[in-house]
């Protein structure tokens, strides 16, 4: 799974600094779930951040998939 987090900034007009005084979290926190570096996140954030951005958590991530590359499995 992949965070839109940065495309949706763009597309509203907002900055990432904007999005962290939003948040009110900690930098750190707050930069590994914008850059994608972080395994999990706590609903209470999700939420937040879905009230933040107006959208859904189905706006939020996209999912990716790496399936066998040519040559391989064959």
């Amino acid at each position: 799974m992949h965070l839109r987090i940065d495309e949706i900034l763009k597309e509203k007009g907002k900055t990432k600094y904007w999005l962290y005084i939003q948040l009110g979290l900690s930098y750190q926190n707050f930069n590994r779930i914008v850059n994608n570096q972080t395994t999990g996140i706590k609903f209470e954030n999700l939420k937040a951040l879905c009230d933040i951005l107006e959208c859904t958590p189905n706006d939020l991530f996209q999912e990716y998939y790496k399936g066998p590359q040519k040559g391989e499995g064959e």
